[in-house]
């Protein structure tokens, strides 16, 4: 008898979990670059109005972008959990200001779903799709930034 070793090539990637009220949603690790405290940022002109402005992280000028702003979320004050999370979308980097950062996951590709419906605040071309989470009772909304950013920004 002879036995043959079948290779399975099952894809997983790291998640950076973040907080925009009760929701929870997941950007791919690849696409941030660093998780800083909030700062002043300097408005710009007739900017869209979810963009914040602008700040200089280490000599780079960085849009920053609110989050609740863009899904049309009622806004709270900042406070000492609130953070912007510097993510990088080919060439250009871009702030996103959200309530917390919760964790790092790792899902599966298995443990992802294309969704049909999902939040009303949130448009469907933003989600890259709904990861399980490996407790078996929650959910993560996993954010497609390329198209969330160039949307806003382009």
């Amino acid at each position: 008898m002879e036995w043959m070793i079948v290779e399975t090539s099952v894809s997983t990637k790291q998640y950076v979990i973040l907080q925009l009220g009760e929701e929870s949603y997941g950007v791919d690790i690849q696409s941030v670059q660093g998780i800083e405290k909030i700062v002043t940022v300097a408005r710009v002109p007739q900017a869209p109005a979810c963009i914040e402005g602008v700040m200089n992280l280490r000599g780079e000028i960085i849009p920053v972008m609110n989050l609740r702003k863009r899904f049309s979320l009622k806004q709270k004050e900042h406070d000492e959990d609130t953070r912007i999370i510097i993510t990088r979308i080919e060439d250009s980097q871009v702030g996103l200001i959200v309530d917390e950062v919760n964790e790092v996951i790792e899902l599966d590709d298995e443990e992802i779903e294309n969704v049909q419906i999902i939040d009303n605040n949130v448009d469907l071309e933003y989600i890259a799709g709904v990861g399980k989470i490996k407790d078996g009772t929650s959910v993560v909304t996993l954010l497609d930034l390329k198209t969330l950013i160039e949307d806003t920004l382009l």
